[in-house]
């Protein structure tokens, strides 16, 4: 019998802490040795020379998510995971949505129907919490917090999933008491609502006046005030894409200030900018998501935000609406105001590519960082440090070799995903997976996807306390 059913041999292995070179041993699908030479194995692959990171996890995608407008997600637990694995990316967080009227228990249910059987890579589920009624706060959502849904999003804008900031407070009292992880969207509801009503009233409908809706200041207002209720309730919170100056200044501000202040930002205001929004015809929805992405200056911001501890996480945000589809980005014709057409933007598999060769590749992050950033830190904000987001003994064998040289440039007949487009058409990336490991099972081979539907499973999530100390005691706020 061998002692090992799977060794990767002569690899650069990078985590978050350290750039080595080993042989990576793997039995029952873990990590089981880590040293110079190992031999006795089932099956060896051949990685000399060759760079290895842990699977990257997105800790914020959109998959068969509901919808409150009439358009569809275009990517289910299948097409959507399978896209993630050729990117690299080998646990995926999507979120379970509360309809207004409903329980979040029902959600959660029926995300489980959605999901089960049906993903190749590991996966997760946020809550999100649009109907913080006494019920949710007092029952469900402790229950959910200590059953393994150990975090939940919430937000401050859209008319059919805001919540006001008396709401919000109940929310961040529970995950006070109960060790939740908070992900807010911080983007003032009320100013986007004026602006696009007075854009609306000019006729400026096209796509790119999405970005004058939501200028910097927006999220700016968003981001301080999220800030301080957190502050006022003494619980950790994590701002999701932020894309402005404006709020990294605020984020920045908290951390001086000791507060457990958690940033996320996304692969779209590092590559995109604003004027993609001003594509001829209805070109530009493509790229409408929230927030937008600004201008050129602000993209450095953005990068030196990766650079400099601002950011803990890069995520996806990856959600699919086809373009040319009357339930995706065309839902009222191309004609329509900005207003109505379907938020978001594909980009699960694209995300690692795009970091390794434009972070790494061109020196504007180390390995270290690109782990830390992409799989590490979401892992331990999560709750799901040391399992995943690390290559260590003992850690699931989630593993990425990379193809370092490889010249790839992106376009959308490349990608898996069920997406007509890809915002990042025409980039021309240095460095692309070549083999992926999930849980020890090889799911991408020489740059194809071979796991199959129904290897991925639930993960239950810990507290974050117990993957990453947040350095406050629980105390007992009950809900009003």
């Amino acid at each position: 019998m061998s002692k090992f059913d799977l060794i990767i041999k002569g690899g650069r292995v990078a985590t978050a802490a350290d750039v080595f070179h080993a042989d990576i041993g793997i039995k029952d699908g873990r990590v089981a040795a880590l040293a110079d030479a190992l031999d006795g194995a089932d099956r060896v692959i051949d990685a000399a020379g060759a760079t290895i990171t842990p699977g990257g996890i997105d800790g914020h995608c959109h998959l068969d998510q509901p919808s409150l407008d009439g358009s569809v997600c275009a990517d289910d637990f299948t097409s959507g995971t399978r896209s993630a694995a050729a990117g690299g990316t080998t646990t995926v967080i999507p979120f379970a949505l509360q309809m207004r009227g409903h329980s979040l228990k029902e959600a959660v249910d029926d995300y489980h129907q959605r999901s089960d059987g049906k993903a190749l890579v590991d996966y997760a589920f946020h809550l999100i919490v649009t109907d913080a009624t006494p019920q949710v706060c007092g029952q469900e959502l402790p229950a959910l917090l200590q059953d393994g849904y150990s975090s939940l999003k919430i937000y401050m804008t859209y008319d059919d999933l805001k919540l006001d900031d008396g709401q919000i407070l109940d929310v961040l009292a529970v995950a006070r008491r109960y060790q939740g992880m908070v992900m807010i969207h911080a983007e003032n509801s009320e100013c986007i609502t004026w602006l696009t009503d007075k854009l609306e009233q000019a006729g400026k409908l096209a796509p790119k006046y999405h970005a004058t809706s939501r200028p910097g200041p927006v999220e700016r207002e968003a981001t301080h005030r999220a800030i301080t209720l957190a502050e006022l309730i003494d619980v950790p919170i994590l701002i999701v894409h932020v894309s402005s100056e404006l709020a990294v200044q605020e984020i920045q501000r908290a951390q001086r200030r000791g507060l457990k202040i958690y940033g996320e930002t996304c692969p779209q205001y590092l590559f995109l900018t604003e004027d993609d929004l001003d594509k001829p015809g209805f070109e530009g929805a493509k790229c409408i998501c929230s927030p937008p992405p600004r201008n050129k200056e602000n993209q450095q911001v953005i990068w030196d935000g990766l650079v400099n501890g601002t950011f803990q996480v890069l995520s996806s945000d990856h959600a699919p609406s086809r373009y040319n589809d009357p339930q995706g980005k065309m839902l009222q014709g191309t004609d329509a105001s900005f207003r109505i057409v379907p938020n978001g933007i594909p980009g699960i598999e694209t995300r690692l590519p795009l970091m390794f060769s434009e972070g790494v590749g061109k020196g504007r992050i180390d390995l270290q960082t690109f782990v830390a950033l992409t799989a590490a830190n979401t892992a331990k904000i999560y709750g799901l440090y040391p399992r995943k987001g690390t290559i260590a003994i003992g850690s699931d064998a989630d593993i990425v070799i990379w193809d370092d040289e490889k010249e790839v440039t992106i376009t959308n007949d490349i990608l898996h995903h069920n997406v007509d487009y890809t915002p990042y058409e025409g980039i021309e990336l240095t460095g692309w997976p070549r083999t992926v490991l999930s849980r020890g099972n090889v799911v991408v081979e020489d740059g194809e996807v071979v796991g199959e539907p129904g290897h991925g499973q639930f993960l239950p999530c810990d507290p974050p306390e117990k993957a990453m100390p947040l350095g406050r005691p629980v105390i007992d706020f009950q809900p009003t």
